[in-house]
């Protein structure tokens, strides 16, 4: 039931590996390019946040204007007026100290929305055992938020407030309703920000006495503080951040402005101070290292350690920073600072004009970005070699890393550089899988292939070694041809350069007294001449047992009956002979064959060239001729293919007719008596010593007869 998914599978698989791994590695190019420009799922921020992370590690903001001071109740502040939270008289001693130098503003970083319980009028109510004249004059003193209030009226104060969704907050809770108003530019910024239903109002009359009122807030992000908002919405009106609204009151002016744009808030600020912020109102905090030069002990400025002077034209943000008082937040730099800090930072981006920046097209760069790089390595792998693959992934790494890195450090723009590098592996990882998934399958297919032809070489091998066993079974053998005959000596030998060939012989008596014999070449090689050669030799014979008496008659015939399904055009050189061994009559018809030779008995060598014509199958109807000798008892014929003369060494020599003819002559003199056995074997050694294991061009083969009379 599953063959037919499978198989489609492995059809798909295949053609995928087949065009390189280019199909899948586009596929997956493309979706992460999409994921990057459209979809920011919580993985990809994370990575994206360590991405910018590491830039202001590398980098972090060197202060270079400082127009805040932190007044911080710390540790030693806590040690010298008691635990939090202080009686307000002494945040009003506090503030008017600071307001006495002439700050631009002072924030709080502090929200009063119940009464001080250490108030006179207060403590009259919790206090046992006082008589009615102690609380009658307890309740006539002024009360500590009276104090404070007053206190935050004689300076140009910013009161915090925090915000709240409606369902967090009891129905009986005072809401706040006092920001200042926005001038909005482009269009309806609540469109775009974030924000809550409510706001918890402080005490009335400290609200009353304020300059501004701003909104205590910060977004935490994978557990660091990243991004603040430098405006939010509080129902349904636009609440400034304490950093903006201390630019606001340090201004003196009734209004800050938001610029909108079609994707959303551009900027935030007041008159020329201008902060480019996110869409949704919020800015990168681009942080610098923990500076303790920012803060100022709140127990020294009480004192008078430090001096009013301190604060002037400076904005002033008042915070509680004491360890166990205090959350700290941890920042990109890896570092736990007090929040009250962060808003500095903030302030300090704005005034040093070094805000971060990630625009609305930013992602459509990174997914750019991964396409170009991605591109590049789906263009370049296959055509690459293996070295080279992690040099071209090492170049891009740094390409797309350096190029981020960059941004951020010139242009104070956050560009993504994690996801277009992760993106870019996942490339490199899926081209590399498939390549080398094609380089096995190559190998597969190789070594299938391999043994196919192996085996195909073994059945081809079997069959050539059958059809030589067939080739030289249906050769004569001297030794078995004629038993008990002393009339004459016989032997032969056929040598194939391959497994089969093309030479011939043959000798067969045509009665009791006369030897019919033949020796001949095919043109060609291999198994083609070898099976005309089969062909011409049982023509041959089969014709002379009609014209017993005429060797030309049966060359004649046996061309125009060989020629006659030739689609190949081969041609036979052939010699053909008849010896009578009652007489030495000889007959002798050459058909473009070497001459033979003859060797007397007195050790005389000749080449008899005898009457005869062109080689079979080349001339239709060619009437040969014979020519008749007498040999004499003793007397030897020798015949050979011109593989023998054509023999060649290892430097492309040819054994040549004069080394054959001069080894006839040595083999003549030092033998004596010549036996045909011995004359063919002393040939095929010497053969076989000149070309000293070279490959044989062509098949060798000997003939050689005595008439013994």
């Amino acid at each position: 039931m599953n063959a037919a998914p499978d198989s489609t599978a492995r059809r798909w698989a295949s053609s995928v590996i087949i065009l390189r791994g280019r199909p899948l590695a586009v596929l997956v190019l493309v979706l992460l390019a999409v994921l990057i420009a459209t979809t920011e799922p919580q993985p990809v921020e994370r990575l994206r946040h360590a991405g910018f992370d590491a830039y202001q590690r590398l980098l972090p903001r060197e202060r270079e204007k400082a127009p805040v001071i932190i007044v911080e109740i710390d540790e030693k502040s806590l040690a010298r007026h008691g635990q939090w939270p202080w009686p307000r008289t002494l945040l009003a001693q506090l503030i008017q100290r600071i307001g006495a130098g002439g700050p631009y503003a002072i924030g709080l970083d502090l929200i009063f929305p119940e009464r001080d319980r250490l108030s006179p009028g207060q403590l009259a109510e919790s206090l046992p055992g006082l008589d009615s004249g102690d609380v009658a004059r307890l309740k006539a003193l002024p009360s500590n938020d009276s104090v404070l209030a007053r206190a935050i009226a004689s300076a140009p104060v910013v009161l915090g407030v925090a915000a709240y969704d409606r369902s967090q907050l009891p129905a009986s809770a005072r809401l706040h309703s006092g920001f200042a108003p926005a001038r909005q530019r482009g269009g309806d910024a609540l469109a775009f920000v974030s924000g809550y239903d409510v706001a918890l109002a402080n005490l009335a009359e400290l609200e009353r006495a304020a300059a501004g009122h701003a909104l205590l807030s910060a977004d935490i992000e994978s557990g660091k503080t990243r991004r603040v908002p430098l405006v939010s919405r509080v129902g349904d009106a636009l609440a400034p951040s304490l950093s903006l609204e201390l630019m606001r009151v340090a201004a003196g002016r009734p209004a800050f402005d938001v610029r909108v744009g079609p994707h959303g808030l551009d900027a935030v600020g007041v008159e020329d101070i201008i902060a480019p912020t996110q869409p949704d109102g919020r800015i990168w905090v681009h942080y610098s290292r923990h500076e303790p030069s920012r803060f100022v002990s709140a127990a020294d400025v009480l004192s008078g350690a430090v001096g009013s002077a301190a604060f002037h034209e400076q904005l002033v943000i008042v915070g509680v920073t004491g360890l166990a008082l205090t959350d700290y937040v941890t920042t990109p730099l890896d570092e736990r600072i007090p929040g009250v800090e962060v808003h500095a930072n903030v302030l300090e981006n704005i005034f040093d004009g070094r805000v971060l920046r990630r625009p609305y097209w930013s992602a459509w760069a990174e997914a750019l970005a991964l396409l170009a790089a991605g591109a590049l390595l789906v263009a370049a792998m296959p055509a690459s070699r293996v070295v080279l693959w992690p040099v071209m992934l090492t170049v891009l790494f740094a390409a797309v890393l350096g190029g981020g890195f960059a941004a951020y450090r010139y242009g104070q723009l956050l560009l993504d550089a994690t996801m277009p590098t992760f993106g870019v592996g996942a490339v490199f990882v899926v081209m590399m899988g498939t390549l080398f998934a094609e380089a096995l399958m190559q190998r597969r297919s190789l070594r299938q292939r391999l043994q196919q032809e192996r085996e195909s070489k073994a059945r081809l091998a079997g069959e050539l070694d059958a059809a030589r066993r067939i080739q030289m079974g249906i050769l004569p053998r001297a030794e078995d041809a004629f038993p008990g005959e002393t009339r004459f000596l016989f032997f032969a030998e056929l040598e194939p350069a391959r497994e089969v060939g093309g030479d011939l012989y043959d000798f067969f008596m045509l009665d009791p007294d006369r030897l019919f014999f033949l020796i001949g070449d095919v043109s060609g090689k291999g198994l083609p001449a070898s099976m005309f050669m089969a062909v011409s030799k049982a023509l041959c014979k089969s014709i002379s047992a009609h014209h017993p008496a005429s060797v030309s008659e049966t060359l004649r015939e046996a061309s125009r009956d060989i020629g006659r399904e030739n689609p190949e055009q081969f041609f036979v050189t052939l010699i053909a002979g008849i010896l009578d061994a009652r007489t030495g009559g000889l007959r002798l018809s050459n058909a473009g064959h070497d001459a033979p030779y003859l060797i007397h008995r007195n050790g005389k060598v000749e080449r008899l060239e005898s009457d005869g014509g062109p080689p079979l199958c080349t001339v239709e109807d060619f009437p040969y001729g014979e020519t008749t000798y007498t040999l004499a008892p003793g007397d030897t014929l020798c015949m050979v293919t011109d593989g023998i003369t054509e023999a060649m060494n290892e430097r492309a020599e040819l054994y040549g007719t004069a080394r054959l003819n001069e080894l006839i002559e040595r083999f003549v003199r030092e033998a004596g008596e010549i036996a045909p056995q011995r004359l063919v074997a002393a040939i095929r050694q010497d053969v076989t010593r000149f070309c000293n294991g070279a490959e044989p061009a062509d098949d060798l083969t000997i003939l050689a007869v005595r008439w013994t009379g």
